[in-house]
């Protein structure tokens, strides 16, 4: 199933609620939220990923940290920010991930910690900062700058540095 097929059908599916452990206002979406502040909410704090993966972004627009989000609960922070090292109590903006189709997916592994650009020939990957999948989180997809990212500042507005040293695929 091609990921047009999943938007048509309501694959894509997440439940957000302002409070943790799914308490106060709650929402469901099946498409992108640039900033849940236009839906009338101040933060969210936890979530619920019934189909597909998300990313979850710290600022309105897809802007800050990233998250990934795949099925399964959120109640609290720590949750989705597993073991990163940056932590930040909410979220304000998310999106489907919408290339992660991994039917010919390949990776090929490297001997430094530094990772200048990177190009994805197809699906989506997380790549992490530290090794044992740790630190920032960075989402690559095949269907965002063409699956090109010339530089390390494009894997995310957060990205400060070219350190990659543990990466993988994201499953739908």
């Amino acid at each position: 199933m091609n990921t047009q097929q999943m938007e048509q059908m309501g694959q894509f599916k997440i439940t957000v609620w302002e409070e943790e452990n799914f308490q106060g206002k709650r929402c469901e979406f099946m498409l992108e939220c640039q900033n849940i502040m236009e839906r009338g909410f101040n933060k969210i704090r936890s979530i619920k990923v019934e189909n597909g993966p998300w990313v979850g972004y710290e600022y309105p627009e897809f802007q800050g940290q990233q998250f990934i989000l795949e099925k399964g609960d959120y109640p609290r922070y720590e949750a989705w920010s597993g073991n990163s090292s940056y932590r930040t109590e909410h979220m304000l903006s998310f999106r489907p991930i919408k290339s992660a189709n991994h039917s010919d997916s390949k990776a090929m592994g490297w001997c430094s910690k530094e990772v200048p650009s990177i190009k994805v020939n197809s699906g989506a990957w997380v790549a992490y900062q530290f090794p044992g999948y740790r630190g920032y989180q960075y989402i690559l997809e095949r269907d965002r700058h063409q699956g090109e990212y010339r530089n390390y500042n494009e894997y995310s507005t957060q990205a400060h540095t070219n350190q990659v040293q543990s990466i993988r695929r994201i499953q739908h």
